[in-house]
């Protein structure tokens, strides 16, 4: 090597362990939760037997791009998800976003259009415009992309459950501003499958759902070129928890499903699948988040090859991808801004098409419009200042890159052929393997964060005595409520009624003997004006409301804790507690509305029952007076409220009252989530004991709730109207003792 010889590995190994001379350096090599070895050192050998080092970008496999010269002609499509409040702020919104930079709208919906509910249905009230833009008819559609030119503007759509009345809004939206659907260009997600494991906004059961996903194959194949159908996502997978290559393994597999259902429905393969796309989350795992994407690629090729694809379009996987919302911190949420940044660049680096970046405050409440215009500007700065759209993948050839690449395919393929052997992810997903094996891996990932094992900065380590305050955007749930009842009122005033119930009617039938598109039939009824949730019900009443499995996953996260002298000392403490009272403490665990966002909820189940709790998981999409029912019935010490979507000072309230009505009031109730500082007070004299932000240890929340399950023990022994025996009010009187107090 020129003047220098060129050392032996021997040699490194001596330098690389100089106080113990010989020592192995594997030691130094650390392997990650899916079982892939991050060797601190690759060399050359590495790369020997690899089958894929010396291929070109826009070829098959497409490890290094799906186009010849990616971004060094045509940077990634900048995007913003986003939506809020009315259609008309969520207008004001885009246009801004899309002057500021911006080359796509990505529409984020509320809670209730996902779940396919006008926002007048009585057990919607908390979420109208709280997670997304409320959408109710074509009416709000209009108004959403108003001077917005959709044959010019691609649009992308995260709707699953409603997607058919959703999709319908759009083309007649569209239809209606003078653009015919073969000019539409964007993506509708139209990913069912995976809102069964993680996020929850499904409606109707697997089967008959995948008769919808089948349905707008068929039709945009059909009308609309330009547009991508299904748009299969991992991110939800990554922000419930999943690994990298969970996450890789179970979004490919979905699309093997979604492939089949469209063959089965009489497609050709190269009718579709050239507008298949992909959406996956980048998280702070920096060297594997690039390996996935490239592993990707070149899974989804040989995928695709044995279905009989023909054309290269139909080989090549193309995907967005967004930043990692589960990362983001409400403590020094300035820190988000770095984390956001790395993120991108492993995006980047690893061939996305098209990039969303979240905001610094997304762990605090929805973006302002200062946060969203600095993560805009984070993309624009990769794009303009950094010189990183010159090089076509410049990973490639990296000894280490091409190892992990290939080690992410082959452990990624190694869980597909697990799930092909149950019978595909249909069952996997129906008999909840997936998800258990999601959960699984999210609780020993929080208890390796509460441990200190896993560290994150401003959290379980380097932590700021000053609490950074971030402006936080505040939505008037009411107003819009009552926006959006006042626009439907008018809309069902001024169409022809008899239009709507044939057209609803129509649905039904076709929904029962599998007939007509389902797409085309929503168009229609869309036309005469039916809403959003009219269309959902036609449905509904063929096919019925789709209800999940509550079991949860126990003795993970106590396993991650091991030996940790807190943990024991809680352990112990839970113990006495039960041995004082003659049995355990008893929690409930509840998701309120229609946030279906449930891992920190199953990850709190989860650990609680490790210490000794008898716990109560609430089924999804409760009310408040059926959380508290169900509190009383079984007779628990504390409910805690999981939330995430902004619905609290509507929600809390109403359970904290109906406890009461139910001669409860005394449960201890505490709530944890996304909830702003300047809403604590309000829910505090609504009767809650305690708020826990998004980070705080679960330990740390497991003493505080034992402390005051312990003090409401007493409350209830004093109050009790048969006297103590004399050991009994011994008992009493130890636990200030042993619970501080």
């Amino acid at each position: 090597m020129s003047d220098f010889d060129r050392p032996s590995l021997t040699e490194w190994h001596q330098a690389a362990a100089p106080s113990s001379p010989g020592q192995d350096p594997s030691r130094l090599d650390q392997r990650d939760p899916d079982g892939i070895t991050i060797k601190a050192l690759y060399t050359a050998a590495d790369l020997e037997g690899l089958p894929h080092t010396d291929t070109l970008p826009g070829f098959a496999p497409f490890v290094r791009g799906p186009q010849a010269t990616m971004y060094a002609t045509r940077p990634w499509t900048i995007r913003q998800y986003a939506g809020f409040s009315t259609a008309e702020e969520s207008n004001a919104f885009y246009r801004q976003a899309l002057a500021g930079g911006a080359q796509g709208v990505s529409v984020a919906f509320d809670l209730p259009t996902h779940r396919g509910y006008d926002s007048d249905h009585p057990g919607v009230a908390a979420d109208v415009g709280k997670a997304g833009v409320a959408v109710d008819s074509v009416e709000d559609m209009k108004i959403l992309f108003e001077g917005i030119p959709l044959d010019r503007v691609s649009v992308s759509m995260t709707m699953n459950g409603a997607v058919l009345p959703v999709l319908a809004g759009y083309i007649v939206a569209a239809e209606e501003q003078g653009v015919p659907q073969a000019q539409l260009s964007g993506t509708i997600q139209n990913d069912i499958l995976k809102e069964f494991m993680v996020r929850n906004t499904y409606i109707y059961p697997p089967e008959p759902s995948m008769r919808v996903v089948a349905d707008i194959i068929g039709y945009t194949a059909q009308h609309m070129p330009r547009f991508n159908s299904v748009s299969i996502s991992g991110y939800h997978m990554q922000e419930a928890g999943a690994t990298p290559v969970q996450e890789l393994a179970f979004t490919l597999a979905d699309g093997m499903e979604y492939v089949r259902t469209a063959l089965r429905s009489g497609l050709d393969v190269d009718d579709f699948a050239g507008r298949l796309s992909f959406f996956f989350g980048v998280g702070m795992n920096f060297y594997q988040e690039v390996a996935k994407l490239r592993a990707a690629r070149l899974l989804w090729c040989r995928i695709m090859q044995s279905f009989g694809a023909r054309e290269q379009k139909s080989l090549m996987l193309r995907t967005h991808c967004q930043t990692s919302g589960s990362s983001l911190t409400v403590q020094d949420p300035h820190n988000n801004v770095v984390r956001t940044t790395i993120e991108a660049m492993a995006a980047v680096f690893g061939g996305t098409q098209s990039l969303h970046t979240n905001s610094l405050d997304e762990a605090v409440a929805l973006p302002s419009e200062s946060a969203a215009r600095i993560a805009r500007n984070t993309q624009l700065i990769l794009q303009e200042e950094t010189g990183l759209t010159q090089v076509i993948d410049p990973w490639a050839g990296s000894y280490m890159m091409e190892k992990l690449t290939q080690d992410m395919a082959d452990a990624a393929w190694a869980l597909i052929e697990e799930v092909e052997a149950m019978g595909g992810m249909t069952e996997a997903v129906g008999n909840g393997w997936a998800k258990r094996r999601i959960e699984t891996v999210a609780a020993a990932k929080q208890a390796r964060i509460d441990s200190g094992k896993d560290v994150i900065v401003g959290v379980n380590k380097y932590r700021s005595a000053q609490q950074q305050r971030v402006e936080a955007r505040d939505i008037d749930n009411g107003a819009v409520r009552a926006a959006q009842l006042a626009r439907l009122a008018a809309l069902r005033a001024a169409r022809d009624q008899g239009a709507v119930d044939a057209a609803l009617g129509a649905l039904t039938a076709a929904a029962r003997d599998g007939g007509a598109n389902l797409l085309a039939l929503a168009v229609h009824a869309t036309r005469v004006r039916a809403t959003v949730g009219e269309i959902s019900d036609a449905l509904e009443l063929a096919w019925g409301r789709h209800r999940a499995s509550n079991e949860g996953v126990t003795g993970v996260y106590g396993s991650g804790l091991g030996e940790d002298a807190e943990w024991a000392r809680l352990r112990g403490d839970t113990q006495r507690f039960a041995e004082e009272q003659g049995r355990r403490p008893r929690l409930m665990v509840a998701k309120l509305g229609q946030d279906g966002h449930d891992r920190g909820a199953r990850v709190v189940a989860s650990a609680f029952a490790d210490l000794g709790f008898d716990v109560d998981l609430g089924p999804l999409f409760q009310t408040p007076d059926e959380a508290a029912r169900q509190a009383i019935e079984n007779g628990v010490d504390a409910i805690g409220v999981s939330t995430l979507a902004g619905g609290h000072k509507t929600l809390v309230p109403a359970l904290t009252a109906a406890l009461r009505a139910g001669g409860a009031g005394d449960i201890v109730v505490f709530v944890g989530g996304v909830v702003p500082s300047r809403d604590h007070d309000f829910l505090y004299k609504a009767g809650v004991e305690t708020i826990f932000g998004p980070g705080t240890p679960i330990p740390q929340c497991a003493a505080e709730v034992l402390g005051c399950i312990a003090a409401l023990a007493r409350r209830r022994m004093k109050s009790a109207a048969v006297p103590m025996d004399a050991n009994a009010a011994a008992d009493a009187a130890r636990l200030p003792e042993l619970f501080g107090g």
